[in-house]
C-alpha cells in the first residue's frame, strides 16, 4: 500500500501543482478585482466566496454569478479562469489515465492486491513457483482436493491465464522474479499457514535459488523442486531439499518397469493417475532392439534404465561430440529415412523419439512407422499445447514432462504414503504384483482408483479411539465395512500400513487389529473414502459394526432399552 501511495503521489505531483496554482491565481484575481453590490457600492469578494465560485466553475457545474452580478472586469477574469481550470483539469485527468496504463503502476497495484489476498488467507496453502505445464497441473489438482495455492511466475500471460481459470478456490497469482527472496516473503513464505514450497520453473538454477531461500528463511517447510540435472539435484539435496523430481529419470524408471514387471507397472499407472482420468489400455513393449533418437538428458536416462534391463539400444544423435555420445552412435536427427535404415529400423521392435523438439519427435515417429509399421512407439512431448497433435498420432506411449512432474508432486502432497508404498512394491516379485492387480481390479470401474490415507488418532478417527477406550478391538475389516449395510464391504482395499513403531505391512489382511498411531493407505472407488471417514467419526456406527448390535445412542432410548431388558 505504501508503494502504491508513493507512486501515485510521485506521478501526480506536477498535475496537482498545476491545479493548485490555477485555483490560487483564479481565486486571487476574483478577490482583487472590485465588484458592485445590489446598492451600487463597490465591494470585494471574500476568499471564501471566491473559492466557492471557482470550485463550481472549475467543475463545470455553473450556478451563476454570486453573490451579485459581475462587472465586466470580473467577467473577463472569469473567462480567463474558466479556460485555465479546464486546461488544468484536462491535464490532470490525462496524467491520471496515463498513470493507470503505466506498467510500473499496474505492477504495484497487482502486487498490493496480491499481498492483501495472501495476508487474508486463513487456511493452509502451498507456494508454487513457476506456472508452466507442471505448475498449472499441480495448482489445478490441489484445487480439486480443496487445497489452496499461491502462484508466482515471471510470465505475465501465464498469470493472466490463471485468473481466467475456473478453480474451486481462489488462487492468488503474481508476475515477479521467483528467485527474489523478498517476493517469496511477500507471497507468504514466512506465514504460519504456508504448508510448503514447490519450485517448478524450467530453469534448474532458479529452482535451486528458491530451495536455498526457502530452507534458510523457513526451514520448517517442506520443499519440492524440479531438477533435470544430476548436478543441480545434488546441490538442492545439500541444502536439505525434501523432494527432488527429475522427470527424465522418473519416466526412464517407469518405462523400464514395463519390461521388468508389467503387472507392477499397471498398478503404478493406476495409483498415480489424476482424478477424472480415463483408464487406458495397457500395451506391453516388446523385447529386442530399440532405436533411441536424441542423447540429451532424457536419452541418457532412458538408455541407462533400458540397458539395465538387458535391452539393446541403437543411438541416433545429431551432435555426437556435444552430448558425449558413445562411439557407435549414428549421426543424424532420426527424421531421415536413410538414418533410420542405417540404425536397422527394419529389424527394430521399437523406437523412442526423445529430442527437445516436438515437431522432430513427431516426424521421427511418422517416418519410422512408414518403414516399419509394427514398431512400438515412444515419443517425448515437450509442450502441453501439442496434446491434440500427439493424441492423433497414435503413439503407444507419450512422455510429457509437465504431466510426470505434476503427478509426482500431487502424490507427494496429497498422499505422501503412496510414494513409500510404490518403493516397497517395486521390490516385490511378479506373483505379488499379480495378487495386487487382482485385488485392485475387484474395485475398479472405468476410472482409476482414488487413494487416501487414514491415521488412527483422536483427531482423524475419534470413534475408533473411543472404541479402544471401551476395550473393543477394532480390526481393519471393521473399517472396510459399509456403514449403511454391515454385511457389505466398501469398494476399496488396504494397500499399506505404517505402524507407530515404524514397522510396515504390505497388503494387510482384514483381521489385522488396528492400534493407535497406525497410518493406512487405501485405494478404491469414489465415495468409499467418504463412508470410511464417516464411520471413523461415528461412535455408534463403530460400535454397531464391531459388536453386530445396534445399541440405542440417545439418553432416552438407552433408558427405555435398560427398562425393557431389566
Amino acid at each position: 500500500m505504501q508503494n502504491f501511495i508513493h507512486l501515485l503521489l510521485r506521478r501526480m505531483r506536477l498535475p496537482l501543482i498545476v491545479i493548485i496554482l490555477t485555483y490560487a491565481i483564479s481565486i486571487l484575481g476574483l478577490v482583487l478585482i472590485p465588484g458592485v453590490d445590489d446598492q451600487g457600492n463597490t465591494w470585494h469578494m471574500s476568499f471564501f466566496h471566491a473559492f466557492y465560485f471557482v470550485s463550481f466553475m472549475g467543475s463545470t457545474i455553473g450556478f451563476g454569478e454570486v453573490p451579485y452580478p459581475f462587472t465586466d472586469p470580473q467577467r473577463l477574469w472569469t473567462t480567463v479562469a474558466i479556460y485555465l481550470t479546464v486546461i488544468s483539469w484536462l491535464y490532470a485527468i490525462g496524467s491520471l489515465f496515463a498513470l493507470f496504463q503505466d506498467p510500473a503502476f499496474r505492477r504495484v497495484v497487482a502486487f498490493t492486491a496480491f499481498t492483501r489476498a495472501v495476508r487474508n488467507m486463513r487456511e493452509p496453502f502451498y507456494l508454487v513457483c513457476g506456472l508452466g505445464d507442471a505448475g498449472h497441473l499441480v495448482v489445478r489438482e490441489l484445487a480439486e482436493h480443496g487445497i489452496r495455492s499461491v502462484v508466482i511466475d515471471r510470465n505475465e500471460n501465464k498469470i493472466e491465464s490463471l485468473r481466467l481459470e475456473d478453480f474451486p478456490v481462489h488462487i492468488p497469482g503474481l508476475c515477479a522474479d521467483v528467485a527474489d527472496s523478498a517476493i517469496l516473503i511477500a507471497a507468504g513464505l514466512e506465514k504460519k499457514h504456508c504448508a510448503g514450497v514447490i519450485a517448478l520453473t524450467d530453469t534448474d538454477h532458479v529452482n535451486l535459488m528458491i530451495a536455498i531461500s526457502s530452507k534458510l528463511l523457513a526451514p520448517r517447510l517442506p520443499v519440492v523442486c524440479r531438477s533435470e540435472s544430476h548436478d543441480s539435484a545434488a546441490n538442492m539435496a545439500s541444502f536439505g531439499t525434501d523432494y527432488i523430481i527429475n522427470p527424465f529419470d522418473t519416466f526412464a524408471r517407469r518405462f523400464a518397469l514395463m519390461f521388468q514387471s508389467p503387472s507392477m507397472y499397471l498398478v503404478y499407472e493406476w495409483m498415480i493417475s489424476m482424478r477424472q482420468a480415463q483408464l487406458t489400455e495397457f500395451a506391453s513393449p516388446p523385447r529386442g532392439t530399440w532405436i533411441l533418437c536424441g542423447f540429451g538428458r532424457f536419452g541418457k536416462a532412458v538408455r541407462e534404465s533400458l540397458s539395465f534391463q538387458g535391452i539393446r539400444i541403437v543411438l541416433i544423435e545429431s551432435d555426437i561430440t556435444g552430448t558425449q555420445a558413445p562411439e557407435n552412435t549414428i549421426e543424424g536427427r532420426g527424421t531421415e529415412a536413410i538414418t533410420l535404415h542405417e540404425a536397422g529400423i527394419e529389424q527394430a521392435v521399437g523406437i523412442i523419439a526423445g529430442t527437445d523438439d516436438d515437431a522432430n519427435n513427431l516426424s521421427i515417429i511418422m517416418t519410422a512407422l512408414d518403414l516399419n509399421e509394427h514398431l512400438f512407439t515412444v515419443a517425448r512431448q515437450n509442450l502441453r499445447s501439442n496434446d491434440a497433435i500427439f493424441a492423433t498420432a497414435d503413439i503407444d506411449i507419450t512422455m510429457q514432462t509437465g504431466r510426470i512432474i505434476g503427478q509426482r508432486v500431487v502424490d507427494l502432497l496429497t498422499t505422501p504414503l503412496l510414494y513409500d508404498f510404490l518403493l516397497l512394491a517395486r521390490q516385490q516379485d511378479e506373483q505379488w504384483a499379480n495378487i495386487l492387480v487382482s485385488r485392485v481390479v475387484g474395485v475398479l470401474t472405468d476410472r482409476p482408483p482414488e487413494t487416501w490415507t487414514l491415521t488412527i488418532s483422536r483427531k482423524h478417527t475419534p470413534a475408533v479411539m473411543e472404541a479402544f477406550d471401551k476395550g473393543i478391538h477394532v480390526t481393519l475389516g471393521h473399517l472396510l465395512t459399509d456403514p449403511r449395510e454391515i454385511a457389505t464391504r466398501l469398494p476399496c482395499i488396504p494397500l499399506y500400513i505404517r505402524h507407530q513403531n515404524n514397522q510396515e505391512t504390505l497388503l494387510p489382511e482384514e483381521d489385522l487389529q488396528l492400534q493407535a498411531g497406525d497410518t493406512l493407505l487405501l485405494c478404491g472407488r469414489a465415495g468409499a473414502e467418504t463412508h470410511m471417514r464417516w464411520t471413523a467419526h461415528n461412535a455408534h456406527a463403530v460400535d454397531h459394526i464391531c459388536t453386530n448390535r445396534d445399541r440405542p445412542s440417545g439418553t432416552i432410548w438407552r433408558w427405555l432399552s435398560q427398562r425393557q431388558n431389566g
